[in-house]
This record gives C-alpha cells, sequence and structure tokens, in this order.
C-alpha cells in the first residue's frame, strides 16, 4: 500500500526513477542522529545524463531548471532507497544546489527552484527548506547542475 508521499507523487505523475549507484568512493546515503543525508545527484535519466554544459554557455535557464527538478527526483530515489518508506520524511531541512556555470551567471537561484518547487509540490510544508544555490566552473560528468539534501527522519 502506498505512502501519503507516494500516493502524492502518483497524483502528480511522477515516478520515481531507480536510485542510482555511487560513481566513486562514497554511499548515496547516510541516516544519523534522526537525519538522512543524501550525497548529490545528478540530472539522470534512464541511468544516463539528461544533459551536459554550463549555465550562461550551452544550457538556458529553462534546462537548468527541468535538470534540477531531475536532481530533486533522484534525491527522492535515493531517500526512499536508504529509508524504505517516503514517509519517514518529517522534512526536508537543506537543499545544497550546485551549478555549473560560467563566471557571469547570476540566476542560480532560478535554476535551484526547479529542485525547490519539486520539493515543496511533492513534500508540501514539510518540504520547504533552507538552501544554498553556488555557481561552480564544472560538475561531475559536465553535468549542468547538482542538488544534495538533508531530511529529519521518523
Amino acid at each position: 500500500m502506498a505512502g501519503r508521499v507516494e500516493a502524492r507523487l502518483a497524483e502528480l505523475g511522477i515516478a520515481l526513477p531507480q536510485a542510482a549507484a555511487p560513481v566513486a568512493n562514497y554511499v548515496p546515503a547516510v541516516e544519523a542522529a534522526g537525519l538522512l543525508f543524501v550525497s548529490g545527484q545528478l540530472p539522470l535519466e534512464g541511468g544516463r545524463l539528461s544533459l551536459q554544459g554550463r549555465l550562461g554557455a550551452e544550457v538556458d535557464v529553462e534546462a537548468g531548471v527541468r535538470a534540477a527538478r531531475l536532481c530533486a527526483l533522484n534525491v527522492l530515489a535515493q531517500a526512499k532507497a536508504a529509508l524504505g518508506d517516503l514517509d519517514r520524511i518529517a522534512r526536508l531541512v537543506e537543499v545544497r544546489g550546485f551549478v555549473a556555470c560560467t563566471p557571469e551567471f547570476t540566476d542560480h537561484p532560478k535554476v535551484i527552484n526547479g529542485a525547490s518547487d519539486l520539493f515543496v509540490g511533492v513534500l508540501g510544508e514539510a518540504g520547504r527548506h533552507a538552501r544554498f544555490a553556488v555557481g561552480c566552473p564544472s560538475l561531475p560528468l559536465g553535468a549542468p547542475v547538482e542538488i544534495g539534501a538533508v531530511f529529519a527522519v521518523r
């Protein structure tokens, strides 16, 4: 039987992807002291990077927003794999947003809103969170966006 979070995903027409295996020497999630720390997730779709490039160069803001949304879905997939049940999430505490971009690019918050909007849409008030959105010269595999998260769990 699906819980309330999974029911909300279904209501929104969203299917969670398979949780991706780590690409280096780390674990996808760690639960400690009532928190779940989810490692940075890339915009993977069907196990493959959906987009490459930097915002302000090869990638426009709209595509960056879609990439951030995909990252957020992958964060939720990792949370489900770690917790077994997304209803164990009491609250999303923090979103860590990285945007690969040119030095002149300044719309990081707009891009990371793709993830924030998805989390709030799925988790409701429990999805409202603290966050940071920063630019960097590159991300793993040439991804334009990477999202990590910290959840309070039951």
